[in-house]
């Protein structure tokens, strides 16, 4: 359901100062979407992987116990890349780098950006 000209215009001015008091924060929102969280797990799913992997290949042959432990931390974050990667595999990729319409982008965007957004949907609708 859509929201009202009321409603809009009471979110746009929260968002306005918010931005206003704390500006970091403000961003942080803005930049940050529900599959963002994912992406950053799979990373560091990755990254013990490859550490995990690191250690198995350099202590396995010293100590076994340290080798396994490099095997524990690899299964570890294949577990976490897993259902990560699960979660992220039932959106698609636009659905992963773009805003969705219900998230306001339009609110993100500045006043000569959403001009040139309305000349643009103008000149595809008008009949040449």
């Amino acid at each position: 359901m859509p929201l009202s000209e009321h409603e809009q215009k009471i979110l746009a001015e929260l968002e306005e100062s918010l931005s206003k008091q704390d500006p970091r924060f403000a961003k942080n929102v803005r930049d940050t979407n529900v599959y963002s969280h994912g992406t950053r797990r799979v990373r560091w799913g990755i990254a013990g992987f490859v550490v995990g992997l690191a250690v198995l290949l350099a202590f396995f042959s010293q100590n076994v116990y340290v080798g396994l432990l490099g095997v524990a931390l690899m299964f570890a974050s294949a577990i976490v890349i897993e259902r990560n990667a699960r979660l992220l595999g039932r959106a698609g990729w636009r659905d992963i780098t773009h805003s969705h319409p219900g998230d306001d982008a339009s609110g993100s965007l500045g006043p000569r950006a959403r001009s040139l957004r309305d000349w643009l949907s103008r000149q595809r609708r008008s009949p040449e």
